[in-house]
């Protein structure tokens, strides 16, 4: 009896035993989709978090005020620094600007627990109040839905303007009400929206779509005798030296801030492709936790299945001796019992592989709105290999048991 053979008859096998069938099979779909299903979950927010990446630049480099924890006699304690001041950030932007062709953009979060007011209807207190320039889109990777950036001039003179997020026109204009050229109130300011910002969606926790943007002389004014503290992003050149700029920037910043030498920088410095690679690490951890869940609902399936490959063997005692009797080895009857488990084994991953691409997609897109669906070639093609060594493993000891079975017993067997 060849390899074909052995399929077939193990599909006939099945076909006797319907239900057991499918009760085993549903045991292993739902182990396969548990392994594929995270995996492909996984897969789907790093997509997202790599085109949002892709938008940013990986050419970038964030400066910004820090608060670091120093040990001290076995305790910890706050160590912070004064904040990076509106004069530090641009005496900054001017010199770097001379020695290398780089687009920097400054920012300031006036506020992040405010109320935006439109007529009768008002957002919740949780949305960001951002002071920004006019490279502040480009560098970050905003898009606009409609609407403008700001104008020099509404830069210049500190305009009541404002670009809003998209989750802020939602709640106040409700879909109904274009948004461009409504006064909003912030704080008791009314603001021309004149801008709509493109839906980030939940990867960034739905933060990008909770603000609203407005000049940042604008920002200044509206924190009146409140200290901001200035954030400072440069885009590099991709035909620059990054590693080169970044440090020129450690060393301007050093000494616009006065850093003393020998000693920590009083500012951070983080590049965004350091951020992608991190990101990476996290989600490594997350595979390797979610394939020991998988695992684990695998094993429980495998001794699932073992059990019911030990029911089949006691149920077909008969037969086994009969097919000895008529002359088949033990070789083939361990291979009849181990295709059984096999055959089994491949159909219900074949039902899980389905399951976990939907299931895996619907969990990427719950997380991150940004989420693309997928289908995780490499996870299936592991999918079906896991199938195919729990069978082995299930069914291997039945069928042992199986051959050994003396025939005249067997045949004796009712």
């Amino acid at each position: 009896m060849n390899l074909l053979e052995n399929f077939r008859e193990g599909l006939r096998s099945i076909q006797s035993n319907m239900l057991r069938t499918v009760l085993t099979a549903l045991i292993i779909a739902i182990g396969i989709t548990s392994l594929v299903g995270i995996l492909t979950a996984i897969d789907g927010i790093q997509s997202s978090v790599n085109n949002s990446f892709a938008d940013l630049g990986t050419n970038t480099f964030d400066i910004r005020s820090p608060q670091f924890f120093q040990r001290r006699f076995g305790g910890r304690r706050n160590k912070t620094y004064d904040a990076i001041s509106y004069r530090q950030a641009q005496q900054y932007k001017r010199e770097i600007r001379n020695k290398y062709s780089s687009i920097v953009t400054i920012s300031s979060a006036v506020g992040g627990a405010a109320q935006v007011k439109y007529r009768s209807r008002e957002t919740n207190p949780n949305t960001l109040i951002m002071g920004i320039d006019d490279n502040y889109l480009t560098i970050k990777g905003y898009k606009l839905v409609g609407g403008r950036n700001f104008s020099q001039t509404d830069l210049d003179n500190g305009l009541n303007v404002a670009i809003i997020g998209s989750e802020v026109a939602q709640k106040l204009f409700e879909g109904k009400i274009n948004p461009l050229n409504q006064e909003v109130v912030v704080r008791g300011n009314q603001y021309k929206v004149v801008g709509v910002l493109e839906k980030k969606g939940s990867i960034t926790g739905g933060g990008d779509d909770r603000q609203i943007l407005i000049p940042l002389e604008n920002g200044r004014a509206l924190a009146a005798n409140r200290e901001l503290t200035f954030d400072i992003t440069t885009s590099v050149n991709s035909n620059e030296n990054q590693e080169l700029i970044v440090e020129e920037a450690r060393g301007i910043m050093r000494r616009i801030r006065k850093d003393r030498t020998g000693k920590d920088d009083s500012f951070e410095i983080e590049r965004a492709d350091a951020l992608a690679k991190n990101f990476e690490s996290i989600t490594g951890g997350l595979r390797i936790g979610g394939f020991g869940i998988g695992f684990i609902t695998l094993l429980g399936a495998a001794i699932a299945l073992m059990n019911i490959m030990l029911v089949s063997v006691t149920e077909r005692t008969r037969e086994i001796g009969i097919r000895k009797s008529l002359g088949a080895t033990p070789r083939l009857i361990r291979t009849q019992f181990l295709m059984e488990a096999i055959v089994v084994c491949i159909l219900g991953g074949l039902g899980g592989l389905v399951l976990a691409i939907v299931v895996g997609n619907f969990l990427a897109k719950v997380i991150s709105d940004s989420a693309s669906f997928i289908i995780p070639w490499f996870w299936m093609m592991l999918g079906i290999l896991v199938c195919v060594i729990v069978g082995i493993l299930s069914g291997i000891y039945p069928a042992i048991k199986a051959s050994r079975l003396d025939p005249i017993e067997a045949l004796r067997y009712e």
